[in-house]
């Protein structure tokens, strides 16, 4: 189906051109272990509804990064540092909460 030419353009009155949007490393490794925590990270802010974006390279010497908008740069380390403190045993008694009580 073709698509109407004013559909594909926005309306500059709903861009958001502030630096909010920017977007800031939250996280950033060259460790063995850099994939594994960043997918971590994801978990951690999809769950909580924060916006994120994972940088890799082709190159593994190069790491990983996770990267989010400015506007939720401080929610997202709010919730790691939540995350961090509650530890393994919190990780576990989640997952047997959705295990249904196994």
């Amino acid at each position: 189906m073709a698509q109407d030419p004013d559909e594909l353009t926005p309306d500059p009155g709903d861009v958001d051109a502030s630096h909010n949007l920017d977007l800031i490393t939250l996280y950033d490794s060259t460790t063995v272990d850099a994939e594994i925590e960043s997918d971590i990270i994801r978990g951690i802010l999809d769950a909580n509804g924060i916006p994120s974006v994972l940088c890799t390279s082709p190159y593994p010497p190069l790491g990983f990064q996770v990267k989010v908008p400015r506007a939720f740069l401080a929610d997202a380390e709010r919730v790691i540092a939540e995350a961090q403190a509650a530890g393994p045993a919190a990780a576990e008694e989640a997952e047997a909460a959705t295990e249904g009580g196994k």
